[in-house]
């Protein structure tokens, strides 16, 4: 199946228009039917030997999303006593989750046993499927920009709150804990390039040819 210049034209803008969210969620509830859809495309993501590996905890009760945003706190204060001086302050400035604010939070996990424990693809290399729920959350992404809805990864959270908060058995992985609703805008440039965290890498610094450090 053919991809036309105008379908070409929508995934380049969706990825381009791509960001994480944090502060701009509207209340307003995601439909079900499109909530759905994103799962579907979460669903259709490429996974080492088709174990597919991944399941979606859907949070709404917000007594589960304060222990949650209470984990993040701690994980917070943690992360800031990392950096020094003018840093620390620009990091506490920073916006960094928007666990409360989000009509829907998305726990996406691994079950690493999902297809025993032989699994095409992911013998030599035994995170494969680690790597495949990152290809889930990333499809759930995008499908969510194509639906005019913002995510946000919120990463700076201990594993064992969503498995104690969530009730995540403990073979079990939580990959992302995502934050899920319409927004008020989506910025032009990624937040951490704008307010002058890290500027964006020149990709021609990024490219090798044949070796590590190899010229074209």
């Amino acid at each position: 199946m053919d991809i036309n210049e105008s379908e070409r034209a929508a995934v380049y803008k969706t990825i381009f228009a791509r960001r994480d969210v944090r502060g701009e969620f509207l209340p307003d509830p995601v439909p079900e039917a499109i909530l759905r859809r994103i799962l579907t495309a979460a669903h259709h993501a490429p996974s080492v030997g088709f174990m597919q590996p991944w399941d979606f905890i859907l949070v709404r009760d917000p007594a589960i999303k304060r222990r949650i945003k209470d984990g993040f706190e701690t994980a917070h204060r943690e992360a800031a006593a990392l950096f020094e001086g003018e840093r620390r302050e620009h990091y506490q400035r920073l916006k960094l989750e928007g666990i409360l604010e989000s009509p829907v939070g998305i726990c996406v996990t691994c079950d690493r046993s999902r297809a025993g424990p032989v699994v095409i693809g992911r013998t030599a290399n035994r995170e494969m499927d680690l790597y495949s729920v990152v290809c889930s959350v990333q499809n759930l992404w995008l499908a969510a920009r194509a639906e005019n809805l913002g995510v946000g990864w919120v990463s700076i959270l201990h594993r064992q709150v969503l498995h104690d908060t969530l009730r995540i058995p403990s073979a079990i992985v939580p990959i992302a804990y995502l934050c899920l609703g319409y927004v008020r805008a989506f910025h032009d440039r990624p937040e951490l390039e704008s307010t002058g965290w890290l500027p964006r890498l020149d990709l021609e610094t990024l490219i090798h040819h044949d070796v590590w450090g190899g010229e074209g």
